[in-house]
């Protein structure tokens, strides 16, 4: 029998297994397709993610712009995941594979849809975020020729054809080759529609005279606010609500945390899940929750007036609110931040936005 049985062999699931399996835990990964590819883009701060072997980095960029009302240059570099040398990375020869469908989770037992039971003193469920009504980011992209972008940049976001509902443009290097470009919404709820974000992303295509003919490389649907773990089974990755609510990422987050959750589980296993949400990581995540629901509830036309604002907070403010998990402190001084430096009509719009979310 397994010491830990993980439940989900995506990004997250596979690097808790492997941080299991790295501190000689015997190890179960269960997944209905194990094998599957990664099919979603993965970017991050660089200074967001452990150590990783240089292969597992598929492009970075060292110019990193964002456009609201004027242009901003985002201090920092910005790299992207290559998704089959990430799972090379966290495999191991000693993980037992299965594949098979989960019909259903306990603390210590996984039933399959085939009948089989699988049991292990820990089990974590790494199965994805839940589904319900929630607050989605969306995108639709498509891959485009290196040239659109010049060497070394990145586009974090282009509030530039915001629309109504608002949506961005999100542009990032995949290789030396070619570059991705969404339409992104950042949160609506109910998340906006594939048709409608392509609608937007033809037409900001045609405005920069970028190619029309690009078949669809992907599309996002992710939930930003599920309710966070409280039952009694182990939870790791979007399972357990680790999207930020501010950008959607949460990769980097899981690659961080998957060692920490490893060794809780080799030597306090009753200590695994506040590895994951101490206290001041639920109050910080919980205070991001409301600087969402204030940009749910903002008039669409001060969207990108919002993040023009952001975006000339000092780099501090800007990486506290959108890292450190247990910043508390960082993250109300980063939104305090943004409040005072907004003038009055925008103030009083975050204000019903953040009081009556």
């Amino acid at each position: 029998m397994a010491d830990v049985l993980v439940v989900g062999a995506g990004p997250a699931g596979s690097a808790l297994a492997a941080a299991c399996s790295d501190l000689g835990l015997r190890t179960t990964l269960v997944d209905r397709a194990p094998q599957r590819p990664w099919r979603a883009t993965y970017g991050s701060w660089a200074h967001e993610l452990p150590p990783l072997p240089a292969e597992v980095i598929a492009a970075r960029a060292t110019t990193v712009r964002a456009h609201a009302l004027t242009e901003h240059r985002i201090d920092g570099e910005y790299v992207v995941l290559h998704n089959e040398n990430l799972r090379r990375h966290l495999s191991r020869s000693d993980i037992e594979t299965v594949a098979g469908r989960a019909e259903s989770i306990t603390p210590s037992e996984v039933r399959l849809a085939d009948g089989r039971v699988l049991r292990a003193p820990i089990v974590v469920d790494a199965t994805g975020a839940p589904r319900g009504r929630y607050a989605e980011q969306t995108a639709v992209g498509v891959v485009l020729p290196a040239e659109v972008l010049a060497p070394g940049e990145a586009m974090f976001m282009d509030w530039r054809l915001a629309g109504d509902p608002p949506t961005f443009c999100y542009a990032l290097p995949l290789d030396d080759e070619r570059v991705l470009v969404e339409e992104t919404s950042l949160a609506h709820l109910p998340g906006l529609s594939f048709g409608l974000l392509r609608e937007r992303l033809h037409r900001r295509l045609a405005v920069h005279g970028w190619p029309l003919d690009r078949p669809e490389h992907e599309r996002v649907r992710f939930p930003l606010n599920p309710p966070l773990p409280r039952g009694p089974v182990l939870t790791f990755g979007a399972r357990a609500g680790l999207v930020h609510p501010a950008s959607g990422f949460s990769v980097a987050t899981a690659l961080t945390l998957a060692p920490r959750m490893a060794r809780a589980a080799a030597e306090t296993p009753a200590s695994m899940g506040r590895q994951v949400w101490s206290a001041e990581a639920r109050m910080t995540h919980l205070l991001r929750r409301r600087g969402l629901a204030a940009l749910l509830r903002m008039p669409p036309g001060r969207v990108p007036e919002f993040f023009e604002l952001f975006f000339r907070l000092p780099t501090k403010n800007q990486r506290d609110y959108l890292a450190g998990r247990e910043n508390f402190t960082g993250t109300a001084a980063a939104m305090l931040a943004l409040f005072r430096s907004a003038p009055p009509r925008l103030r009083s719009a975050i204000a019903f936005a953040a009081t009556t979310g």
